[in-house]
């Protein structure tokens, strides 16, 4: 086809129609709005509605127990909590995440060790995993990386070879299938997000699954200011966060899980459709698909940019032009987390703890730390905002045609003219 100048230097952009707008709203959450308005029951001490979404969410996600916090990371600090992880322990999260996954570890008191990613897949690579273990390992984070379930059997394994536990981070994982069961519930518990660009939001909010349901009473407990279901408001028996969600999330939440299935599936199919067009680009090497990875939830579609195939057109002017086109798309992480000034320069508070805590008794440099896949999935990602998988297939071929435009322009593009 005649692909025409680049939009960047002058050219008509392929695409000029908006792409759908995040979040998706209607008069149901308006209606389910005021009924928490008029009820006066704001808090979800006095209300249905969080307890309702719970029971809802959790049944949606395979999972036989599930307790609504205030967001993500309050659900991970949970439930590494209550997985018994603390002052002493090391936790291996993946160098390629939010930094949430390493700062739960560390509001327990416990020592952040970064695995490498493969980056075929964005995931945790279980052979770096197996390298970080040391004695002082307790748990496990692998993080269903843009909706892409990791590899757990291999880290099932290993966490039953080692006595650890398993807590994933599905903060991107609602109706992310793992060999047709939904993650998050996989191990011993798991953290959603519900922030505002998540597939399913109440601007903020989190959820903890498990099928377990000692940990279950734990994580309740956790986020309750240590009060127990059945015993008096004023009895607390453990230290512990106000996590709370409020009766306003938990009502929107609901009217958008009724959307949940739909739009999880429809991302899911635009994505396969997407993928098998742009394979046929040098410019772009397609992650791989496990066959454990039965559904994403599609939160960021990636794919890895092709430099030499590009001819050293960089992945920045790449995004530049392809942006001009009408097709938002970005770089994501910049670099490993590790390489975040919290880590490099070590601001962890005048006394250094947890580092310095004496039931760790080792140091840690993440100046030291070496991440090869990671450090080169970050100079090579490409992500896609998860809203523009709800439009239709048309719209997918408007992401093709746009890359194709950029790659038959490459040369051009490359010589700055």
């Amino acid at each position: 086809m005649a692909v025409g100048e680049l939009a960047l230097l002058g050219g008509e952009p392929v695409r000029t129609k908006a792409w759908p707008e995040w979040p998706v709203y209607d008069e149901r959450e308006m209606n389910a709005l005021k009924d928490v308005l008029e009820s006066r029951a704001w808090s979800r001490s006095y209300g249905p509605k969080v307890q309702q979404f719970e029971e809802a969410f959790a049944k949606y996600q395979d999972s036989l127990y599930g307790i609504a916090v205030a967001n993500g990371t309050a659900a991970l600090e949970i439930s590494l909590k209550a997985a018994g992880v603390e002052a002493g322990d090391e936790v291996i999260v993946p160098a390629y995440t939010f930094i949430a996954t390493a700062s739960a570890a560390l509001q327990v008191n416990a020592i952040p060790i970064f695995a490498d990613i493969d980056p075929d897949t964005g995931n945790i690579d279980p052979r770096s995993v197996e390298a970080s273990l040391t004695d002082k390992t307790k748990a496990l984070v692998p993080v269903h990386f843009g909706g892409r379930a990791a590899d757990m059997d291999s880290l099932l394994e290993i966490a039953r070879r080692h006595n650890l536990v398993v807590i994933e981070d599905a903060c991107h994982g609602w109706g992310s299938t793992w060999r047709g069961r939904k993650v998050g519930a996989i191990g011993l518990a798991g953290g959603v997000s519900f922030q505002q660009s998540k597939n399913m939001t109440s601007g903020e909010g989190g959820f903890i699954l498990t099928n377990d349901a000692e940990t279950a009473g734990k994580c309740y407990s956790l986020q309750h200011i240590g009060r127990i279901e059945g015993r008096p408001f004023y009895e607390h028996h453990v230290i512990a966060w106000n996590y709370r969600m409020t009766e306003w999330q938990g009502a929107i939440l609901l009217v958008q899980l009724e959307r949940l299935e739909e739009q999880t599936q429809k991302r899911w199919e635009n994505s396969l459709f997407l993928e098998e067009r742009l394979k046929q680009f040098p410019c772009f090497r397609v992650l791989r698909t496990d066959p454990w990875v039965t559904r994403s939830s599609v939160h960021v579609y990636m794919i890895r940019y092709n430099e030499a195939a590009m001819e050293g057109v960089s992945r920045d002017k790449f995004l530049q032009a392809l942006n001009a086109e009408g097709i938002p798309a970005w770089s994501g992480y910049p670099h490993p987390l590790y390489r975040n000034p919290v880590f490099t320069e070590m601001n962890f508070g005048r006394t250094g703890h947890p580092f310095t805590c004496s039931l760790y008794g080792r140091s840690v440099d993440y100046s030291k730390c070496d991440c090869p896949g990671t450090e080169q999935f970050c100079g090579d990602a490409v992500w896609l905002y998860q809203s523009m998988f709800l439009a239709d297939q048309e719209d997918m071929l408007d992401i093709a045609r746009a890359v194709e435009k950029v790659w038959e322009n490459r040369a051009t593009l490359r010589g700055g003219t």
